[in-house]
């Protein structure tokens, strides 16, 4: 059975933000400077494929985003944060 591309491409966007998941958990962890950058570099080329394998998700209409907040959702989201809610 052969794989399609919106598969594929759901599938790579999936294993990349669990990358970037990871260099998250691991940057802050590491005391050398000289490994703290190179994960840095690794993350920010993540972040790069991530961006342009969703834009291609995007144009081909493999991935529609849910749709915008309203202006009440963000004042109800920012009120939560500035009482001290979560």
């Amino acid at each position: 059975m052969q794989m399609q591309e919106k598969t594929m491409v759901a599938d790579t966007l999936t294993g990349i933000n669990g990358e970037l998941v990871r260099f998250a958990e691991m940057i802050p962890q590491t005391e050398n400077k000289e490994l703290k950058d190179t994960l840095k570099q690794f993350r920010t080329a993540c972040e790069s494929s991530q961006e342009q394998l969703y834009q291609m998700a995007r144009e081909k209409s493999y991935y529609v985003p849910a749709a915008k907040a309203t202006q009440e959702e963000i004042s109800h989201v920012k009120s939560l944060f500035t009482q001290g809610t979560l």
